[in-house]
């Protein structure tokens, strides 16, 4: 063991074999949990590959506090992570990776490197999408860059994967979603995410590739209300000439207010989607809508109202959902002459859906009452409950940053999924 401090934290979870210690943290194997590890971060700061160094008390919590808090986070959206459990202060559980050696780099806005590798390019130009570039670890070397044409041939392996194209064009996917996720979560507390650094390792449990890195304030530029000059990242200390014990405290101060922060990133606005159907004889399709929304942990209530039959009725129950001031969207589910979309649209202020219950046989006639309008009403039609769903969802991630991470995840597994079945379809092809 590399100290007392770290049989106290650690001792809890028995037998434990270091497996490998870099400049900030300690990794060790849990004997007693198969495939899981523990990191142990350290009170020490460092740049330019290890060539300044302090210790910083207090950095150890502090970074662990960033580190499980992001964690929770992406988990919530459902980014594959090396994430288990928090375990102590300055330590927590995930799974053991074999780690695949390059940093992925994205960037929103150019400055730093960036700028000092690529002349021409003015301080604070946009990316967008945002810029991913690839780093492949080597101290000694200053970490070159890696061309996307390097890591892709370099046949790399690790747990037993080679690292082949598609998985490169996954990761950078997966790059690109986890900056945008935690950039959407850090607007919320009006601090610009400028640039975030990451690595992919491949799971000791299951052998999929997943994030398996540390995210704190060693990985990233941070810069509330978008000023460079109020930055309260890691850059501050590469910055000193001379590094004094205020100016430690001072960087020790940043760091706490971005750990001090991110608990009311995970505050999400209260949503929800009211399904109303015009018979009860609909509920089947409702339910398939429902169980979409359920899967994405959406509140939603299933209601019977006809706009036909019982208008003054249907008025006052959407009334009263409106008047709860959550961020709410409509789907109406009503067939044949369907005014029940139209209906709500021309006389509420929430978004309305039309997923009317056609069947191939009525499909032609009963769907141009959600189609043909009258103007000014401002309802979409969507045929298949799930698309219904999805769209539902959209709306309401324009202003919750975790569903909308949920959705975009979704998004780059269906194409990982494809990308997956292709490779084993050609493959099978060749034999």
């Amino acid at each position: 063991m590399a100290s007392e401090g770290i049989l106290e934290e650690i001792k809890t979870l028995g037998n434990v074999e270091k497996l490998i210690e870099g400049k900030t943290k300690v990794v060790y194997k849990i004997g007693k949990e198969a495939g899981h590890v523990v990191l142990y971060s350290k009170d020490r700061i460092t740049a330019g590959d290890g060539a300044k160094s302090h210790v910083m008390e207090g950095k150890a919590a502090i970074s662990t506090s960033t580190t499980v808090s992001i964690a929770q986070i992406l988990t919530a959206t459902g980014v594959p992570n090396h994430f288990v459990r928090p375990h102590g202060d300055r330590t927590f559980i995930a799974q053991q990776c074999d780690m695949i050696p390059i940093e992925w780099v994205t960037r929103r806005v150019a400055t730093g490197s960036f700028v000092r590798r690529h002349p021409g390019v003015p301080e604070g130009y946009k990316f967008y999408p945002p810029k991913v570039e690839y780093f492949y670890k080597d101290d000694a070397n200053h970490d070159p860059q890696w061309s996307w044409e390097q890591l892709c041939t370099a046949k790399m392996t690790h747990g037993g994967v080679v690292i082949e194209e598609r998985h490169v064009a996954s990761m950078t996917r997966l790059s690109r979603l986890i900056f945008e996720i935690l950039e959407r979560a850090w607007a919320t507390q009006d601090c610009a995410l400028i640039d975030m650094k990451i690595e992919f390792g491949v799971s000791a449990i299951d052998g999929s590739i997943i994030l398996g890195d540390i995210i704190d304030s060693d990985s990233w530029r941070l810069w509330p209300n978008g000023d460079k000059r109020l930055m309260v990242d890691k850059q501050v200390y590469r910055n000193m000439a001379n590094v004094t014990a205020e100016g430690l405290e001072q960087v020790k101060l940043n760091f706490q207010w971005v750990a001090d922060k991110i608990p009311a990133m995970m505050k999400r606005p209260e949503t929800m989607v009211l399904i109303i159907m015009g018979s009860p004889s609909d509920k089947s399709h409702c339910d398939k809508i429902s169980a979409t929304l359920d899967q994405l942990a959406i509140d939603n209530h299933v209601r019977v109202c006809s706009a036909h039959k019982s208008t003054r009725e249907t008025l006052d129950l959407v009334a009263r959902y409106e008047g709860t001031f959550k961020h709410c969207v409509v789907i109406a589910v009503a067939g044949r002459s369907n005014g029940l979309g139209p209906v709500l649209s021309g006389n509420c202020g929430l978004p309305v859906i039309n997923c009317p219950p056609v069947t191939t046989e009525t499909a032609s006639q009963d769907v141009w009452s959600s189609l043909r309008l009258p103007s000014g009403l401002k309802c979409s039609t969507v045929i298949y409950p799930e698309a219904a769903a999805l769209a539902a969802a959209d709306i309401l991630a324009m202003n919750d940053h975790i569903l909308w991470g949920k959705l975009r995840v979704k998004q780059v597994r269906t194409i990982d999924t494809l990308d997956d079945a292709d490779h084993k379809i050609h493959g099978e092809q060749k034999k």
